[in-house]
């Protein structure tokens, strides 16, 4: 078994200087390319992990993704090194997740989160236009700088358009997080770019409410509710959201993926231009503020069909588990 680097060791032509983040399934450290000086950051497995086929499979699939990618807000995977180690070099990006700065602010002004996911619909319309889609897009995933500039990062679960199916065992690495997951995916269908489509648009219903859509402590139920209940407007959490926005949600969310918006490119453009959405006024959209009126047993009959991919998640989740 091949050992972690110590700060001072090399790596090809990288130096390792210090561990940054350790868990989960690979480590993080700062490095330095020696020629350059270049900051880097180099992803290693957990020595544990050297056996796991399926993890490495996944893990050289981000590999190749990445450096196929080359776009200034996508993280950048530097060309692999000759070295017995299993790892992957990318390019040191400034700023922290997403994730953090909701922690810290909980909601963003209208105009801040525009701006911001303006620029993830710039990242997600490029990798989508070059056939990838992430399939586990969420604030963790996404790095913002002082500026507001983004990076995308995390493509463990991304998928080329024409790559083989997954197998049983390694759907429940596919199918995304639940607070972000499409309702296809739930399902147990492949995510594709319109699986990203949805989960951009949860992620804008946070940053202007602080809040996801479908909360509950547990997650399966989370992912349930968006197979059966509409989910509720974004004006009943903050009514100071701009009405074109709310609609703008409102697109990104359909539980139906045809009838979200085609591709990231028109996403942006409602984001662009924002005083010239409307809108709908069909029945479908009027009943996303209400439950669907359904006599009490016609309702639990939904509930129950719609529990079954959700078990069937729940099932895959712990045949997962035991396999790490």
């Amino acid at each position: 078994m091949i050992q972690p680097p110590q700060p001072g060791d090399r790596i090809g032509r990288y130096r390792v200087d210090s561990l940054v983040k350790a868990g989960g399934m690979a480590s993080i450290y700062r490095g330095t390319e020696v020629v350059s000086g270049s900051t880097v950051a180099i992803k290693i497995p957990r020595p544990e992990l050297e056996a796991d086929t399926l993890f490495f499979d996944r893990f050289h699939r981000e590999a190749a993704i990445g450096r196929k990618l080359d776009h200034p807000g996508v993280v950048k995977v530097l060309p692999a090194e000759d070295d017995p180690r299993v790892c992957m070099v990318m390019e040191w990006v400034e700023g922290r997740p997403l994730r953090n700065l909701l922690d810290e602010q909980r909601r963003l002004s209208p105009e801040r989160a525009r701006r911001i996911a303006l620029r993830i619909c710039d990242a997600l319309g490029y990798i989508h236009g070059h056939g990838v889609a992430h399939r586990d897009l969420k604030p963790d995933n996404i790095m913002v700088d002082d500026q507001d500039r983004i990076k995308l990062i995390d493509f463990g679960v991304a998928r080329e358009v024409g790559a083989r199916r997954l197998t049983f065992a390694k759907l429940t690495k596919s199918m995304g997080t639940p607070d972000y997951i499409s309702p296809e995916q739930v399902k147990g269908k492949r995510g594709d770019a319109r699986s990203d489509l949805y989960a951009m648009g949860v992620i804008f219903y946070e940053m202007l409410t602080g809040e996801v859509p479908f909360r509950s402590p547990n997650p399966l139920v989370a992912m349930n509710q968006r197979l059966i209940f509409r989910r509720p407007p974004a004006s009943e959490v903050e009514g100071e959201i701009p009405p074109p926005y709310r609609e703008i949600i409102r697109r990104a969310l359909e539980r139906e993926p045809g009838r979200r918006y085609p591709s990231a490119r028109h996403f942006a453009h409602d984001l662009e231009h924002p005083e010239e959405v409307e809108a709908s006024c069909s029945p479908s959209a009027a009943a996303e503020t209400r439950p669907p009126a359904a006599a009490p047993k016609l309702t639990l009959a939904y509930l129950a069909l719609a529990l079954i991919p959700v078990a069937i998640f729940a099932l895959l989740l712990i045949v997962a588990s035991h396999q790490q």
